[in-house]
């Protein structure tokens, strides 16, 4: 297991995990790699610390690697967020683009309250906070969004 720390176009820093560089470079390539902030498919490493010996008494376990690690670690990796984002899209409507208008109406209480999700520029999520307007981020992966919600 490999981590790096990446960074999207937006610049917001986060690591990953991955089961080697090749690893990194085909998810990259893929666009199977999204930003947790902004969910922007465009990421970078940026520098890090590499991991250095300092001579403990116990060397790290090695096992042999198995045909399909690479994909099984991503899974698992990201099977908690996977979990998340479902119970989110479970728990939620979807508006899509009207997302911003509809937010704002169920928050000045023009609207029923209820959750909703949906599609938002930065500019329409930096104005929606600054009225008070509590938003996120969600990262669909791409797969998903080919799904009924």
């Amino acid at each position: 297991m490999i981590v790096f720390n990446l960074m999207c176009s937006n610049d917001h820093p986060f690591e990953g995990w991955f089961a080697s560089a090749a690893d990194f470079e085909r998810q990259q390539q893929s666009t199977l790699l999204s930003c947790p902030t902004c969910g922007s498919n465009r990421i970078n490493k940026t520098l890090h610390a590499p991991y250095v010996n300092t001579g403990s008494a116990q060397p790290p376990s090695r096992r042999e690697p198995q045909a399909n690690d690479g994909v099984e670690q991503y899974a698992n990796v990201a099977d908690p967020v996977s979990q998340l984002i479902e119970q989110l899209i479970a728990n939620t409507q979807d508006v899509g683009d009207a997302f911003p208008e509809e937010a704002r109406r169920i928050h000045y209480k023009e609207a029923p309250e209820r959750r909703i999700r949906g599609n938002a520029s930065r500019d329409d999520v930096v104005e929606m906070r600054e009225e008070g307007i509590e938003v996120i981020a969600l990262p669909i992966p791409r797969y998903r969004l080919d799904k009924s919600h």
